[in-house]
């Protein structure tokens, strides 16, 4: 109780002591950052989310063959949760005497739940958005329908015993599929109109879907309540099964935010870690003051707790704050750039950020409290008495467990979290014995220079482990500066290029043999490039070296999946552009031997395939044995035609085959698309455009979010290089006075100074560049899958930042203690 009172009656005092409001400050930063980067995470992730389930139209999916029974829609209207309807089934549609097979949707009002459908006036025309469905009586279709039964806007469709108007043209379905599945043109009807149009009926081929959509937290309540009443004809589909390239952008999307985070959340704790040093080196004559009255190290360790449990507790209050109103800020300027509204936050990031700032002042001001524990009661009369330190393997232990559990909790991402901790222990380490190193040095080799610079580097040398911990600290500083702005824009930049401009907006399936010179006469009429077909022959895999695929154990059920099921198989002279050999070889463009195969990376990996194996097909009632030869990576995001297995030329010329294209088609030359569907109605074209923009509008929500959190971060690496410039400023006070009084001037004392911060700066700036060009490289390829380049950039500007950074912000630390009167700080370091 005594300690209590003590330390709370005194903590005011203490609060306006420099040392206490420099650690203050770090874990009000901290908090603050760590609140807006949760809070923003937190809402954008689930905004990234909520676009990636745009490809279900809803949160859940559930199909089914058999219609949807009544109790799931009313128990998600228990749960606040909205609703609708698709019926789906083929049809042939007449428009006169012509028709063509349609896939029907006779879809609900609300129906898209997520996302929006667009609409055009007539045939491959500017698509806009719409918030509707057809109104009954009328029907949108699809542009390669009308073009195949020569209709526009404003004809009439024959479905089933219905004439309906075409009131527009459907450009874009969120719930679209590009699979080989779908390859009827899809009409949109009013579902009021089904019962009369009298298409359904016994035996009839209909699927049934309820889409689900509402607060994420009741969309997961109601999920677990129906899970175990689904039949096994059912279907529910969630955001991981919708589309694996959006999915897949999302979860880039969460990982950039996460780096972000993870980053911000490091120069937090080093912030603190540095100004906590500071604060139990000011602490110690207080401390010896108190023992040499009769203190006990009880009631000595119990202040120094209580009172930094206070300093959390502001820290925490002050830095929440502070990170809601940045997050509301940003999150209102970042709503004009943002299609629709951001969640509401979560109560997560404040959790978070609170245990942060106590977990972090435990991590790391506890082992310097420990260490005043010890001080002994003579440094009351003698000031260079000093307590023994605590174990340094200790100390280092404590720190890097509170900062690995913090990172665990945050982004629950164990490989981003041992990169990163990794490489900033390397770092550290290697920045540590630079600056070893360059005391050595600036000891041995400081002659021989002017006046300035040999007092400069005789301090760098003098002050040994201090020195050393200072280039750690700036070196960490610049090293994550580095990597927050260069590195940062070439991740974001090379992530972006994964969807280059050209990439093909429109694919073209069921293209048979005789058609594809037609086709490409097509192209080349209208003056543009004629696309390049890609054979598409289906099998089934029946044998791996002899033994029948049924009979083997494989590693995954998605392996056992992917040997048991029907193949899409191709084959190519020339290894397509989007792919490369990671292991074995490519077969020459004039091979003509044994049949050879080449398989795509992760599915060797999951399956156990390897080089030699040999594969036996089933082609239409016929056997093929072939040997893998090469394994490949796949760009997916370069939607061009791609295949998990692709053989050597002339290995399945005598079986049935299909062809698909995919093309570049601008707004001007779609008209094409017309002839050709025209022409040709059994090909089904594909529209990606829409996808294609989806994904570029989560790249581009995400790079708009990183952007933002970039703010907090870069102030947090601040932070650390003001707290290490703060770390010695006492001793630089007291130099600078002693010097002054013995007759130097006050511009060679300065210069002085500015010699030693330019020594650490370009020590720490030269391992920070070279610290975060290996760490870009190692997270843009194993966390984001991207290519990276190092660039001669980086180094200049590591270089440079370590010297001007270093020297500025030394300069106006410098400053104080020069220009303090000397007759002030000596009396104050006498009493």
């Amino acid at each position: 109780m005594k300690a209590l009172v003590f330390a709370v009656r005194s903590f005011p005092r203490e609060l306006r002591s420099g040392e206490v409001l420099v650690l203050l400050s770090a874990v009000i930063l901290a908090v603050g950052a760590l609140t807006a980067v949760g809070f923003l995470t937190d809402r954008i992730g689930k905004a990234v989310a909520r676009q990636a389930n745009e490809v279900l139209a809803a949160d859940l999916r559930l199909r089914s063959p058999d219609p949807i029974p009544e109790s799931w829609r009313s128990e998600a209207a228990d749960y606040g949760l909205r609703t609708a309807e698709i019926v789906s089934f083929p049809s042939v549609v007449f428009a006169d005497d012509a028709n063509a097979l349609s896939t029907v949707l006779a879809v609900t009002e609300g129906y898209p739940l997520r996302g929006t459908l667009r609409v055009s006036d007539q045939l491959f025309s500017e698509a806009y958005d719409t918030d509707g469905i057809p109104a009954p009586g009328e029907v949108w279709a699809d542009n390669a329908l009308l073009a195949r039964v020569g209709a526009d806007v404003g004809s009439f469709l024959s479905v089933g015993e219905l004439d309906l108007l075409v009131s527009a043209v459907v450009a874009y379905r969120p719930d679209q599929s590009i699979g080989f599945a779908s390859l009827a043109p899809t009409l949109l009807i009013n579902a009021a109109d089904l019962p009369a149009s009298g298409l359904i009926g016994e035996g009839s081929r209909v699927r049934y879907a309820l889409l689900v959509a509402g607060e994420e937290t009741a969309v997961g309540a109601y999920n677990d309540a129906i899970r175990d009443q689904l039949p096994d004809s059912l279907r529910l589909q969630s955001q991981e099964e919708s589309s694996e390239r959006a999915f897949a952008a999302a979860d880039r999307a969460q990982r950039f935010l996460s780096l972000t985070a993870v980053i911000s959340l490091l120069l937090s704790a080093v912030a603190i870690a540095m100004s906590a040093r500071r604060f139990a080196q000011r602490r110690m004559d207080t401390v010896a003051l108190m023992k040499s009255l009769g203190a006990t190290q009880g009631f000595v360790i119990s202040v120094a707790l209580i009172q930094l449990l206070l300093l959390g507790v502001i820290g925490v209050a002050g830095g929440s704050l502070a990170g809601f109103g940045a997050e509301g800020l940003l999150s209102w300027i970042l709503a004009d750039l943002i299609a629709g509204d951001l969640p509401d936050p979560g109560l997560t990031p404040v959790v978070l950020a609170s245990g942060s700032a106590i977990v972090l002042l435990v991590g790391f001001a506890l082992p310097s409290l420990i260490q005043l524990r010890n001080t002994p009661p003579l440094r009351v009369l003698r000031h260079d008495v000093m307590p023994p330190a605590p174990s340094r393997l200790f100390v280092a232990g404590l720190s890097l467990a509170a900062v690995a559990a913090l990172l665990y909790r945050s982004v629950g991402d164990a490989s981003m979290l041992l990169i990163l901790l990794g490489g900033i222990v390397v770092i550290s380490s290697l920045l540590y014995l630079v600056g070893r190193g360059l005391v050595w040095l600036m000891g041995r080799y400081r002659s021989g220079v002017g006046v300035a610079w040999r007092y400069g580097l005789a301090n760098v040398a003098r002050r040994g482990r201090a020195s050393a911990v200072q280039v750690v600290a700036f070196g960490l500083g610049i090293t994550v500066l580095l990597l927050l702005t260069l590195v940062r824009t070439d991740l974001l930049e090379g992530w972006q290029r994964t969807l280059a401009e050209d990439a093909p907006n429109h694919f073209m399936i069921n293209i048979q043999r005789g058609e594809v010179e037609s086709v490409a006469r097509i192209f080349e009429a209208r003056g543009l490039a004629a696309p390049d077909f890609a054979p598409l022959v289906r099998a089934r895999m029946t044998s791996i070296n002899g033994e029948s695929v049924g009979a083997l154990s494989y590693p995954t059920e998605d392996a056992r999946w992917f040997v048991n099921r029907e193949q899409n198989l191709s084959w190519a002279a020339r290894l397509s552009d989007s792919n490369e050999i990671v292991s074995g070889e490519w077969w020459p463009d004039d091979y003509a031997g044994l049949p050879l195969v080449s398989i795509e990376e992760e599915v060797a990996f999951e399956t156990g395939l390897g080089l030699g194996d040999v594969l036996r097909f089933e082609v239409a009632g016929q056997e093929i044995d072939a040997e893998i030869a090469s394994i490949r990576k796949i760009n997916w995001d370069s939607f061009k035609p791609n295949f998990f297995l692709v053989f050597s030329p002339g290995a399945l010329d005598e079986f049935p085959a299909s062809f698909i294209a995919s093309a570049r088609i601008e707004t001007r030359a779609k008209p094409a698309l017309v002839e050709l569907v025209r022409q040709h109605p059994t090909i089904s074209v594909v529209d990606l455009d829409s996808i294609l923009t989806q994904v570029r509008s989560i790249i581009e929500k995400a790079s708009l979010a990183v952007q933002a959190v970039f703010l907090f971060t870069l102030a947090a690496g601040v932070a650390v290089l003001f707290a290490a410039v703060q770390s010695t400023i006492d001793e630089r006070r007291f130099e600078s006075a002693m010097l002054r009084a013995l007759g130097a001037r006050k511009r060679v004392v300065f210069s002085g100074v500015m010699a030693e911060f330019a020594a650490l700066g370009l020590a720490a700036g030269v391992l920070a560049s070279a610290g975060a060009s290996i760490l870009a490289a190692i997270i843009a390829s194993r966390l984001f899958d991207l290519p990276y380049s190092f660039s001669p950039l980086l180094w200049v500007a590591g270089v440079t930042a370590g010297l001007v950074v270093v020297c500025a912000s030394g300069y106006f630390a410098a400053r104080s203690a020069v220009n303090s009167a000397p007759v002030d700080v000596l009396r104050g370091a006498a009493a």
